[in-house]
């Protein structure tokens, strides 16, 4: 029986070519079936991908032979698929028909595979610097089980979310910091603004979804004077897996899939309101209208608002 999986995997690591590495990971995902999203860049490569359980184990392990990218299994987090397509789908590529023998996820509605700047877009690329073992200057480390050790042992702990502020409106950790941006761009603006220096001094965790944001994020931080930072391994999925509803994280966490979002345990507090009735809810939505990338939080009545831009009620950031 196939089994739909799910890889969300990043590697900082110096790529001499990107745009041929980019040929070969187009050619080697239609092979496989695999649909999902990924970013070359001269820092590395940064993706999610999902198709069969086999397909998934054959890109890992063909991906790993480009000995820059030899790393790369330390960095993969694996999760389930909701299903398969149920219809027949051809891959073409070069003109040619290659249809690939794996069913295709149906979280993902298509492959797409780009050579960009960075792999996450904060505006830096000349700032971020990259070796082969990793980026630069970032942030310590920190496995889930040493989080709640430093929180423990400390008093003066700042999270600090290094997500867009609507993917915090149905879950963060404890009491942190969350930047009112709505995208990756504003950070270094934020940052800048003189509105953090009270914690340049404290120890600051960084966190995002899988931790590829933070490994850049800790290092512009420490750039422009913050002293004690830190990230976590594996991001907030590899906490949430070690602790679920038990640790220091509330609520959701918002994927960037077909799921939407995730829980880590059965039960988990919804800590997310509509922005139209502020009716719980943990279900985020695009703004009505096709013209607009604004997402927010609606109930089920509401999933269908647009914000004040486009003639709704919502505001957004």
């Amino acid at each position: 029986m196939s089994v739909p999986k799910i890889l969300l995997y990043y590697l900082f690591s110096p790529v001499s070519d990107p745009e041929a590495v980019r040929l070969w990971q187009r050619e080697l995902c239609d092979s496989l079936g695999l649909r999902g999203r990924i970013i070359i860049s001269a820092h590395g490569i940064n993706g999610t991908v999902g198709g069969e359980l086999e397909a998934c184990k054959q890109y890992v392990k063909r991906t790993k032979e480009y000995s820059p990218f030899s790393r790369l299994g330390d960095f993969v987090k694996w999760s389930e698929g909701t299903g398969f397509v149920t219809e027949e789908l051809t891959t073409t590529t070069y003109g040619a028909n290659r249809s690939a023998p794996w069913r295709q996820i149906a979280d993902f509605p298509r492959l797409s595979v780009k050579v960009r700047d960075e792999l996450v877009a904060f505006g830096a690329p000349d700032e971020v610097k990259v070796g082969p073992d990793g980026v630069i200057g970032g942030g310590v480390h920190l496995s889930p089980e040493q989080v709640n050790e430093l929180v423990e042992s400390r008093d003066d702990v700042v999270f600090f979310d290094g997500r867009n502020a609507y993917e915090a409106a149905i879950g963060k950790f404890k009491g942190a910091i969350v930047p009112d941006i709505s995208t990756t761009h504003g950070f270094i603006d934020a940052l800048e603004s003189g509105a953090y220096d009270a914690i340049k001094d404290k120890p600051v965790i960084t966190y995002c979804t899988g931790g590829v944001r933070c490994e850049i994020l800790s290092a512009l931080m420490k750039n422009r004077g913050f002293s004690d930072v830190y990230q976590i391994d594996g991001g907030i999925v590899k906490y949430g897996e070690a602790y679920g509803n038990s640790g220091l994280w509330d609520g959701s966490l918002a994927v960037f899939d077909g799921r939407e979002t995730v829980e880590f345990a059965e039960g988990a507090e919804v800590i997310g309101r509509c922005a139209v009735c502020g009716t719980p809810s943990s279900h985020l939505v695009n703004c009505a209208d096709p013209s607009c990338r604004a997402r927010f939080v609606a109930c089920a009545e509401h999933a269908g608002e647009k914000c004040i831009a486009h003639g709704g009620v919502v505001s957004v950031s």
